[in-house]
């Protein structure tokens, strides 16, 4: 009996309807929704860890003025919900702009705001991840950088932020697991992903508990992963003697 066959049999003597195993249709949309997962936590760990990376190294080489805009950014996205900014860029700035642009479609799409809107959420926190790893690097490492000449920008580059980035792997993975749970926001503004095309196929097959099942274990299984992965990282790039009596 294959996989199919045996959901089909469970479904049929037990009322188990896990129907993404031998429904095509449901499977294609489960799997569709894989792919909107995958491509909005890829795109938003990556932007948030940019836009992490540059608001660290503003708060470093920046005046007082381009600290409090950095500060202001880090405030607004980090004491206001995601879901709530989600809204704010697609129900607002998004029409909003398509005026200032003197057209009646988006500008953006769904997909693309919501990359944009996860992407300032947890950049924000990973500009004060950073800003702490920056800071736990011991001044005498530093001043010996510009003792052998180098400017503001190359003592950054080539000495502050690779070992910011390897101190602060800890609170950036607490963080990039939180990303990935926070992408079952795009939801709320019909972007196609997991969440999303499981309730179109509980909808439809009303199976809600056995897909609300499938879904628990998939997130449990790719954050458990994705968790032992940057575990594995974190031990590999630790800073030898960092942390340590």
């Amino acid at each position: 009996m294959d996989v199919a066959e045996f959901f089909r049999q469970l479904n049929a003597t037990h009322h188990l309807n896990f129907s993404i195993f031998y429904d095509s249709y449901d499977q294609a949309q489960f799997l569709q929704g894989i792919q909107y997962t995958v491509w909005l936590s890829l795109a938003s760990i990556i932007g948030s860890l940019a836009v992490g990376a540059i608001g660290a190294y503003l708060q470093f080489v920046g005046g007082k003025a381009t600290r409090r805009i950095v500060d202001g950014y880090v405030q607004l996205f980090r004491n206001t919900p995601p879901l709530v900014q989600l809204y704010f860029f697609y129900f607002a700035l998004g029409p909003a702009l398509g005026s200032l642009a003197g057209q009646s479609q988006p500008l953006l799409g769904n997909v693309t705001w919501a990359i944009a809107s996860l992407t300032l959420y947890a950049g924000a926190f990973n500009v004060e991840i950073f800003r702490s790893g920056i800071e736990a690097v011991p001044r005498s490492t530093i001043e010996a950088a510009d003792a052998l000449g180098m400017n503001q920008r190359q003592i950054f580059r080539m000495v502050v932020l690779p070992l910011a980035v390897r101190i602060s792997l800890a609170g950036l993975n607490n963080n990039l697991v939180n990303l990935i749970k926070t992408t079952t926001n795009a939801f709320a503004i019909a972007v196609p992903e997991l969440l999303y095309a499981s309730s179109q196929i509980w909808s439809e097959s009303l199976n809600a508990m056995e897909m609300m099942v499938v879904l628990l274990v998939f997130y449990m299984v790719v954050i458990g992963a994705f968790t032992w992965t940057m575990h594995k990282i974190e031990q590999v790039t630790a800073v030898p003697g960092w942390g340590r009596a």
